[in-house]
């Protein structure tokens, strides 16, 4: 069974940064994509960003294009989110998840792991 375990949320000030990991284990990591995703209060779960599994290809949601930046590490079976110039609204529960179904994709569906997700929360 494949397990995700995501870290390094907290409380930021705005403009400041975080840095997120999502580990990964009980399957190989490779040939899988693995996105983030976040879910503020009162809304839906929404795409963030993903990465194919050779880390060549990379995909944004618009509002976080130029200040998010996905990476992986295979080897340590580890996806990071760096996340700089924070804003109010980035505030949410970021969920990093994975999926050998599919090559690439933003769609919630389409991924089938799931990690318990992590506070990340933005202080105007």
């Amino acid at each position: 069974q494949v397990q995700l375990v995501e870290s390094g949320g907290g409380l930021v000030q705005a403009g400041g940064s975080l840095r997120l990991s999502c580990e990964a284990s009980g399957r190989t990591f490779s040939n899988n994509i693995v996105g983030w995703f976040r879910q503020a209060p009162g809304k839906e779960r929404e795409f963030v960003t993903a990465i194919s599994w050779s880390g060549g290809s990379t995909y944004y949601a618009d509002s976080v294009k130029g200040r998010f930046t996905i990476s992986r590490d295979n080897a340590k079976y580890t996806v990071y989110l760096q996340m700089n110039s924070l804003k109010p609204e980035d505030t949410a529960v970021y969920y990093c998840a994975t999926s050998w179904r599919v090559r690439d994709s933003t769609k919630r569906d389409e991924y089938d792991y799931w990690g318990q997700g992590t506070q990340v929360t933005v202080a105007s």
